[in-house]
Order: C-alpha cells, then structure tokens, then sequence
C-alpha cells in the first residue's frame, strides 16, 4: 500500500490543516476550501497561507507555511500553482505534515511537460515521507473527523460508507445520495491524477477502517489489473467492495481516455474479474450507491429465497418479474406458512408468493404478517411493498378544503401513524431475524416527508424508490453472501 497507516490517518483525521494558497475571492479553490473545512465543523486548528497574508474567512493568514507551528498541523490542502508546490512540500515537511492533498493541475492531465513535473514532485514527496494525494483532485471528506476538505460540496451525513474515485464529480454524487437518503458516509476521497496514491491504496486502508463497513468505488481505467484484482479480492474479504466503472462500451472507453488519460480494460474481463474477486458491480450511479447502501444497512442473506408482500396485486406482478431476472428466487410457501396466513388473512388473499394482503389488512395485520413470513425458515429476504398509500390519501385530505372536519383530523393522523409504523417493525424485526427486509415505494422521491418513508429514515434504513431497485440492491448483497460462503 503507498502510504502507511498513519499517513492515512494524518489525510483522514488531522490534528490541524492548512489550507495552502487561500484566497479572499469566493470563487477561488483556494477560497472554497478554506469555507468548506470551517464550516462543516472541523474540529482541530485550521491554518492557511496567502501571499499577501491577507484575512479571510477570520483567519489571518500566514505569507509562508514556513510560519505554521512545528507539529501543528498533519495535512495541507494545497490550492497552489504549480510551479510553487516542491517548495511548499519542503515546507510542510520541516513543519512536520506527513499528508497533503493536491487540488493544483497542471500535471500528468496536461501533458508531457506535466507528467515530468508530477513524477518529480511523486519522488520528492516519497523522499520527504509525505503521503501525496492528486494533483488535479477535489478533495477529501472524513465524518468522524467532521472534515470537509473539498473544492465543492456536498458534506454528507456520517455513516459507514468509504468512497473513493477516479473521478472527483462522482464523489459529489455519491455524497449528494447519502444526503437525500439519510444513509451516510464515512470517509470520501477523489483520486485525482493518482499520481502516488491510487483507488487499490485506499481501499486497503478501508479494509482496515473502524469507521467505514463498505467501500464505493469509481474506477475507468485499471493500469495493473494483476494488482486490482488482488487488491479486490483482499478488501472483498473484510469488508463488501461495490465497483462501478465508466468506460464499459467503446463510446464510454473512448470518453475515459480524454477525461483521465485511463486505458479502460475490455468489459467482459473486468465483470468476471470483479466476481471473482468477490466483490460486485453496479451499472449506474444509483445502483452503486443503492448497493453500497443495503450493506450498511441491511443484513446478508443467508440464502437467495426470497418473498414479497405487498397491498395490492401489480406490485407485486412487477417485483415477481424482477426476481426472476436476478439470481434470486421467489420462494414457495410452505403449507405450513400458507396455514399461518389463512389464520390471519381473508379468504381472498393470493395464497401464494408474491403475497397479495388483497386490502384485507386491519390496524395489525402488515405487523403480524410481516413476522410469519420473515420469521419461516423457507424465507431468505423480504421485499415489502406500498407503504405510505394510507399516509399519502391523508395528506390529500389534510390539504383539501374540507380538512379538519368530517373526521378527517382523526383519520389522517392514524394513517401517518400506521405507515410509521410499519416502517419501524420492518426494521425491527429484520434486525431480530438477522434477515434483509427491504422497503420500496415511490413516495421515496416523490414524498420525502411521506410517514413510511420518515419511518425507513428514521430507523436508519435505505427506502428504495422502486420494487426493481430493492431487488437489484438485494441481489448485490445475495451475490457477496454467495461468495464468502463458497469461499469459506
């Protein structure tokens, strides 16, 4: 791994960090960054250099990063041109900095003259025992740490997920998910050109976080694909990898090669190698983050069995559908479990999987339900379907002309009490039986404040927005339980 342990933690958990190049124009890297870390609550003492020593942003800049106190500081945010950055890194090492992280260009992106200048400054920080990370990168993010040491927003909530990218705007998307869903981050980091520390360097250090439980990855190209795989395979086994990789057709390997100068690797080859190595691979962004997300949240299945329930038919119509084209399987009830819902259900239910409550449901009866299915021995998984529907109509009726009378107050606020809680035994009784239990509703995008989906929220679980990405989430986590339970 480039870079050892406590070089990691110096980039990802400083005692200090100085923003080198600060600037007093609101548009500049040198600016944002600066803002970034101060207001996201950063916790250790925050240093910046300017030329002018000019304040900004109340901190009266120092004209050298000479004049940062011995041992004060373990990371520099560098914004400089450049043509400045060897010095600079002298500096910070007198000073006692053993990371930086390099917003500069002007290297490796840039061409052949470039590429010179970055192996250069690559040798001089290797001489210097700093762990250098870019050039040409946005930043970095560290919750435990409260750090937000980034050209760009957003700051994510804290959580357990550990990204890394070859591509810094994909950082921004992954975080930008993890706000919207309440499902958070615990470190984030854009490579950049990658010029000392690539994507394999910082998954092993996740491998080995106590703060991070899965990694995200953003990869175009692999210029050692021996080292990935190997490097994959390793992390895989400690902690489950999610991969998502630009440059899949020739239009995309083509896109790749103008954006990171990435050999992109054939498809095919890099798909196989990826299973192999036991980790699991997205198509798209969401997808990615929607996996990512399920591992934090959910328990690995110990089986590809799985039921849906939901509270009327074509729901459930659909998810079938998209079982079948996972590598799941929609299980047969036992007769043993169809007795167990014949007692609690009308005789009009489906009596068969996907389980249709047909709107026969009482106060109880999803609660109840929910555990025979979820506790049977037959049953791997359970995907729960068209929660909200009851909180939604009460949101209808809250905003129409006749609220509150006619006793819709009343009835309003059962259904948003119901909905919640079916939310909250969902999560409860997943965690009890040690089994994935998946909410889906489209009232995830289209009604964040919908009670069900506060309710997923709330108790710290993933509300996907389709029965179609439920199940592609749970078969992300079927395929890595698959695996480690061949491997072991």
């Amino acid at each position: 791994m480039a870079g050892t342990d406590e070089q990691f933690r110096a980039l990802f958990e400083p005692r200090g960090v100085v923003v080198a190049g600060a600037s007093t124009h609101p548009g500049k890297f040198g600016f944002v960054a600066l803002h970034n870390i101060l207001a996201c609550g950063y916790a250790g003492r925050v240093f910046a250099t300017n030329r002018d020593g000019a304040t900004v942003l109340g901190i009266e800049t120092l004209t050298s990063l000479a004049d940062v106190p011995d041992g004060a500081a373990d990371l520099v945010f560098v914004c400089t041109p450049a043509s400045t950055n060897a010095g600079l890194l002298r500096q910070a090492a007198d000073r006692g900095i053993t990371a930086a992280f390099l917003a500069s260009a002007g290297y490796g992106e840039s061409g052949e003259d470039g590429r010179r200048a970055q192996d250069d400054l690559v040798a001089l920080a290797d001489e210097l025992g700093i762990l250098l990370v870019g050039p040409n990168g946005q930043g970095l993010v560290s919750t435990p740490a409260s750090l937000c040491a980034q050209i760009v927003a957003p700051y994510p909530p804290a959580g357990r997920i550990g990204i890394v990218s070859q591509s810094g705007n994909f950082v921004s998307s992954f975080m930008n998910l993890a706000k919207v869903s309440g499902v958070g981050v615990s470190r984030a980091l854009s490579a950049g050109n990658a010029a000392a520390v690539g994507v394999t360097d910082v998954l092993r250090f996740y491998a080995g976080d106590p703060a991070t439980d899965v990694a995200l990855v953003y990869v175009e190209g692999i210029p050692d694909g021996r080292a990935f795989y190997d490097t994959l395979r390793e992390v895989a086994g400690k902690i489950p990898v999610v991969v998502v990789k630009g440059g899949a057709t020739a239009g995309g390997r083509r896109a790749a090669a103008s954006h990171t100068g990435s050999l992109a690797t054939d498809d095919r080859v890099f798909d196989g190698m990826v299973r192999q190595a036991g980790a699991t691979r997205a198509t798209t962004i969401e997808e990615a983050f929607e996996a990512a997300a399920s591992f934090v949240t959910q328990p690995l299945p110990r089986g590809g069995n799985v039921a849906v329930m939901t509270t009327a038919g074509g729901w459930g119509v659909v998810t079938a559908d998209a079982v079948h084209r996972s590598s799941l399987t929609l299980a047969e009830l036992p007769d043993d479990l169809l007795a167990a819902l014949d007692a609690e259900l009308p005789p009009r239910w489906s009596r068969n999987n996907p389980i249709d409550l047909a709107g026969g449901e009482t106060k109880d009866t999803i609660p109840t339900v929910l555990g025979i299915v979820a506790r049977h021995r037959a049953i791997d998984a359970v995907v729960l379907l068209g929660m909200g529907i009851q909180s939604n109509q009460g949101r209808l009726e809250e905003q129409g002309p006749f609220f509150p009378d006619w006793g819709l107050e009343r009835i309003a606020a059962f259904h948003e009490r119901q909905d919640h809680r079916y939310a909250t035994v969902a999560a409860e009784l997943s965690q009890e039986v040690g089994k994935p239990i998946l909410v889906a509703t489209e009232l995830a995008v289209a009604d964040r404040e919908n009670a069900a989906v506060r309710g997923v929220v709330e108790s710290g679980r993933y509300c996907y927005p389709s029965a179609d990405r439920a199940i592609t989430a749970l078969d992300h986590l079927w395929q890595v339980a698959s695996w480690r339970a061949r491997r072991s």
